[in-house]
């Protein structure tokens, strides 16, 4: 069976949110690579570009992006309206934008002073663009009755971060944490993805979430052997342990997988 094509013989289409950043742009590099049509979404348009340059060089041939801020409705109905003028539906949906707001500072702020408008920015794109995404491609999905969408979690959204892996611990130059309002939207996300499961499942549609561990990038190396040593497996992830997983998800060897949270972690959630 050729699952990089439809029921009709169409090439199978997939929207990637936050398609430039680390896990997205290799999920679509992966995809694309595996003949699918690759939207490429993300708000930072720069970004967005470098990331296009990149995917055509390595894949050899473009891909579609779309800048959009999903953190509206509107932005995200517009967003998906771009994509079906283009290519006529989705096939796949892959909610892995997130956002640690316009500031650092402000995300890794502590706990009891964590201002509202950094909450409320950190929300809007985690967990309600998520869900105004699946609005805006869940319809055409339901008409057809036939559709996949992957939400991408986190281990803190199933278990507590353990703070004694903050120690020393920077990211981009920043003093890190594990911020309450991260927690709640990863673990709202796994709220949304059983809910979609269970009502658009009757319907022809998977919902399911991948939930990573730690993925190695930007962290200092006292933050790496931090949480390596909390992990079973003794690592963090490589970017490709996690884009396997989603790409599994996204197969015809999943077509019975639904309402799952298929977790990453190097075993870091057994404990």
């Amino acid at each position: 069976m050729n699952t990089t094509l439809d029921q009709d013989g169409h090439p199978r289409v997939a929207v990637i949110t936050g398609g430039a950043g680390t896990i997205g742009a290799a999920l679509c590099e992966t995809l694309a690579l595996q003949g699918l049509r690759v939207v490429m979404l993300d708000l930072d348009s720069d970004r967005l570009q470098s990331a296009y340059q990149v995917h055509t060089e390595r894949v050899g041939r473009p891909c579609t992006t779309v800048a959009a801020d999903i953190s509206t409705k509107r932005g995200a109905f517009a967003a998906i309206e771009q994509v079906i003028d283009i290519h006529s539906k989705v096939d796949i949906l892959v909610n892995n934008a997130a956002t640690k707001s316009s500031s650092l500072e402000s995300f890794f702020a502590p706990d009891v002073d964590y201002e509202e408008s950094t909450w409320g920015e950190v929300m809007a794109t985690n967990l309600s663009g998520a869900f105004f995404m699946c609005q805006a491609v869940g319809r055409g999905m339901i008409e057809r009755r036939k559709g996949t969408i992957i939400n991408i979690a986190s281990i803190y959204g199933v278990v507590g971060a353990d703070q004694r892996i903050y120690n020393g611990s920077q990211y981009l130059g920043h003093t890190i944490s594990s911020p309450a309002v991260y927690a709640a939207s990863k673990a709202g996300l796994l709220g949304l993805t059983r809910h979609l499961a269970a009502a658009w499942g009757p319907l022809g549609i998977r919902v399911n979430a991948v939930t990573p561990g730690g993925v190695e990038g930007e962290q200092n190396q006292q933050f790496i052997q931090n949480y390596s040593s909390r992990v079973p497996l003794g690592r963090m992830a490589n970017v490709q342990e996690v884009v396997a997983a989603i790409s599994f998800l996204t197969s015809a060897s999943a077509s019975y997988i639904n309402g799952h949270n298929l977790i990453v972690d190097g075993g870091l959630t057994t404990w």
